[in-house]
C-alpha cells in the first residue's frame, strides 16, 4: 500500500510538499522520478517483497507507480508472463509486464485493489487506472497548461496553489452527504472513476477514458436460483478471496472482528490458513457494545483477540480526523474507523475487513421493502406523512413505517436520498442544480434497466454510497495510520458472481443477506446468525448534544460558511431545537454542516 502522485508541466518547487503530504501512506520509502515535463512521486508502505519492491519501477521505456495489491499476481506470472525475466517478487513488476504485453486486456485478469500510473516514454503518455470497486482513490487536477494526479485531495492541495472551490458541489454535498462520482469540492479537480482506465497525452494534456468493468453486465446475466450450488460456490469464492489476501503479504495479516456475520465469516475462513490470527474488536464510550458477540467467534477459532477499549477525545481530535479526507466528510462512522485503525496499527500493518458485503448481498433493512415490492402498496398511503406526527425514535417500528411511506411517494434522487442518508429530506427544500439533475438522470436510467428492483438499488448503491462514502472512509481512516485494509467481499470473483444470484437468495421475507447467513451457519456461533446490520453504532446524538456542543455552536451560531447554502434562520432553529424533528435527524443535519465548517476553516 502506498501513496502516488504525478505532475505534467507543474512547477517543481512543490514536489517535496506533495511527497511529504503522502508520507503517512508510505512511511517506509519515498522517491521522485523525473522525465522531461513529467514527475512521478511514490511513497511506500512495504508489504510485498520488502527488500526489492522499490518504486517508481522502471523497465525499458516504461515506468510505474502503483498503490494497492494484486492478489493473484504470482499465478498471473506463471500463466501469462513466462517470457519475462523477473528481478523481484513484487506485484508492481507483474503489473507493469502485464500492461506491456496485454495492454487494456490485462484488467480482466486482475484480482486486486489498485490505483496506478504507467509512463510510456516512447509515446510520451500516461496510463492511469482504478480497480473495479474503487477501493484505492485517485484524483486528477487539470487546467489548460498543467496536470496533476494523486492518491489524496490533500496532496493536490499541496501541489496546486489557490484551488478554487466549486460551491455548486458543496451545495450538492450538503444534501447528498457525499460528492457524486467524479465530483469534488474544487472546480478543476475530479476523482477518477472506478473501473476505468484514463490515457493522458503528456504533450497536449488530452485525456481519454475507457471503461473496462461494468458490474451491471453481471446483474443482467441469467440468474442463479439453485440454493445448494449458490451456497457451495460462495463458500469456494470466499475461501479463495480470503486466502489470497492473507498469503500475498510478507507481513502478518490481522482482521477486524465485530459481532456481525461479515467480519466473523472472514475470521472463520482466515483461521483455516493462519494460526493464532490477530483479531480486533473495539468498545467505544456511549456506543452499542458488540464485544461479547465478537468474543464468541474469537473463542471458537482461538484467535489472538484484542478487545480495544477506546475513549475518544473528540473535542481535540475531531478536526484532525475529518481534515484527513481533504473534503467535507459527514459520515460520522469515520470517527470510530479512525480510532480502531490507530489501535490495530500497534499490532499489525495489514487488516482484513468486511467492506462491500451489504451492498452486494443486500444487508440493509431498506432493501426489504424494495425486494418484497411493498413500496407500490405503501405509495397509496404516502399522503399520510403530511398528517402523521414525525418519528422521534430512530430504531422504532413507527420510524421504519413512516420512512417507508415517505420513500414510497418519491422517485429518482428524492427517493434515493430519502432511502439512504435522509439528512435534510422532508425538512429543507433544495434548489435544482446540474449535479442533482445528473444524479436524478442516473437513477432514472437505472430504473429503466431490465433487472429486478432489488438489483437496481444494489447497483445504484455500488456506484454511489459504496464508492463515494464507505470505501473512501475506510481508505483514509486506515492509511492515516499506515494500515492497509483488504476486503475479500470485493474480490474480482465476488463482483462477478454475487450479482448473478437471484433476489430470493439475498432477501428472503424480512431476512437480509439470506445466502450469507445460511453459509454462516456452517462456521459461526448461532447467536450471531440473526444479528441485524449495525456497522459502527455511532452515538451521534450524544456527540452533538454534549461532547461537541460547544464546537458546533461556535462554528454555526454566528456568521458561518454554511449560511451561503442553507438559510441562516433554519440553522439557528436547528441549533436551538426549535423544529419538530427527531434528535437523530437534527444531529445528522448539524453534523453535516459542522463537517463543512471544519473543512472551510482550513482552506
Amino acid at each position: 500500500m502506498c501513496g502516488i502522485a504525478g505532475t505534467i508541466n507543474l512547477d517543481s518547487k512543490n514536489l517535496e510538499q506533495i511527497k511529504n503530504s503522502l508520507f503517512h501512506r508510505g512511511p517506509d520509502e519515498q522517491d521522485i522520478y523525473n522525465y522531461k515535463n513529467i514527475n512521478l512521486i511514490h511513497t511506500r508502505l512495504a508489504i510485498q517483497d520488502i527488500s526489492n519492491g522499490h518504486q517508481p519501477f522502471e523497465f525499458k521505456n516504461y515506468v510505474i507507480v502503483f498503490n494497492g495489491e494484486i492478489y493473484n499476481h504470482l499465478s498471473l506470472r506463471q500463466d501469462y508472463l513466462k517470457d519475462f525475466t523477473f528481478t523481484t517478487t513484487s506485484d508492481t513488476e507483474t503489473l507493469l509486464y502485464l500492461y506491456i504485453k496485454y495492454k487494456d486486456k490485462m484488467f480482466d485478469m486482475l484480482d486486486g485493489m489498485f490505483a496506478f500510473t504507467i509512463l510510456d516514454k516512447d509515446k510520451n503518455k500516461l496510463i492511469l487506472a482504478r480497480d473495479r470497486a474503487g477501493k484505492k482513490p485517485l484524483y486528477l487536477y487539470k487546467n489548460s497548461q498543467s496536470l496533476m494526479f494523486s492518491s489524496e485531495l490533500n496532496a493536490i492541495k499541496a501541489g496546486v496553489d489557490n484551488l478554487e472551490i466549486n460551491e455548486d458541489e458543496i451545495y450538492s454535498y450538503i444534501r447528498n452527504g457525499f460528492f457524486y462520482k467524479v465530483k469534488t469540492p474544487y472546480t478543476k479537480v475530479t476523482e477518477l472513476e472506478a473501473g476505468y482506465v484514463y490515457k493522458i497525452e503528456a504533450d497536449t494534456l488530452n485525456v481519454k477514458r475507457e471503461k473496462y468493468f461494468e458490474i451491471l453486465d453481471y446483474y443482467k446475466k441469467d440468474k442463479i436460483d439453485n440454493y445448494e450450488y449458490a451456497k457451495n460456490r460462495l463458500d469456494e469464492i470466499l475461501h479463495k478471496s480470503v486466502k489470497d489476501r492473507l498469503l500475498s503479504s510478507d507481513l502478518e495479516v490481522g482482521a477486524f472482528l465485530s459481532g456481525g456475520i461479515d467480519s466473523s465469516l472472514i475470521v472463520a475462513v482466515a483461521s483455516e490458513y493462519t494460526k493464532n490470527l490477530k483479531t480486533f474488536t473495539v468498545k467505544f464510550d456511549g456506543a452499542f457494545d458488540e464485544s461479547h458477540l465478537a468474543k464468541l467467534t474469537a473463542n471458537k477459532y482461538n484467535t489472538q483477540h484484542h478487545e480495544l477499549n477506546i475513549s475518544m477525545n473528540l473535542k481535540n481530535d475531531i478536526e484532525k480526523i475529518l481534515l484527513n479526507y481533504g473534503e467535507p466528510f459527514m459520515d460520522s462512522s469515520a470517527i470510530p474507523s479512525y480510532y480502531v485503525s490507530k489501535e490495530a496499527k500497534k499490532y499489525v500493518t495489514v487488516i482484513l475487513n468486511g467492506d462491500g458485503a451489504d451492498e452486494l448481498f443486500g444487508g440493509y433493512r431498506r432493501y426489504v421493502p424494495i425486494a418484497n415490492n411493498w413500496l407500490s402498496l405503501a405509495s397509496y398511503f404516502s399522503f399520510l406523512t403530511n398528517i402523521l406526527p414525525k418519528p422521534h425514535n430512530k430504531k422504532s417500528v413507527y420510524n421504519y413505517a413512516y420512512r417507508l411511506l415517505s420513500m414510497s411517494g418519491k422517485k429518482g434522487l428524492d427517493f434515493y436520498n430519502s432511502a439512504t442518508n435522509d439528512i435534510f429530506e422532508d425538512i429543507y427544500k433544495f434548489k435544482s442544480n446540474d449535479t442533482f439533475n445528473e444524479m436524478d438522470s442516473f437513477i432514472n436510467e437505472v430504473e429503466k434497466e431490465d433487472i429486478s428492483n432489488l438489483s437496481k438499488i444494489l447497483y445504484i448503491d455500488f456506484n454511489l454510497i459504496l464508492q463515494s462514502d464507505l470505501l473512501k472512509k475506510m481508505d483514509i481512516a486506515t492509511m492515516a495510520h499506515s494500515l492497509e485494509g483488504r476486503s475479500p467481499f470485493l474480490s474480482k470473483y465476488m463482483l462477478e458472481f454475487i450479482p448473478r444470484l437471484s433476489d430470493k437468495l439475498k432477501i428472503k421475507g424480512t431476512t437480509t443477506k439470506h445466502i450469507l447467513r445460511e453459509l454462516a451457519k456452517k462456521y459461526l456461533p448461532r447467536e450471531l446468525i440473526s444479528q441485524p446490520k449495525r456497522g459502527f453504532e455511532v452515538p451521534l446524538k450524544k456527540w452533538v448534544e454534549y461532547d461537541l456542543k460547544d464546537n458546533i455552536f461556535d462554528s454555526l451560531s454566528g456568521s458561518c460558511y454554511s449560511q451561503n447554502f442553507i438559510d441562516k434562520n433554519f440553522i439557528d432553529k436547528l441549533l436551538n431545537k426549535q423544529m419538530n424533528i427527531s434528535d437523530e435527524k437534527r444531529a445528522k443535519m448539524l453534523w453535516t454542516l459542522y463537517s463543512l465548517e471544519i473543512w472551510k476553516k482550513n482552506q
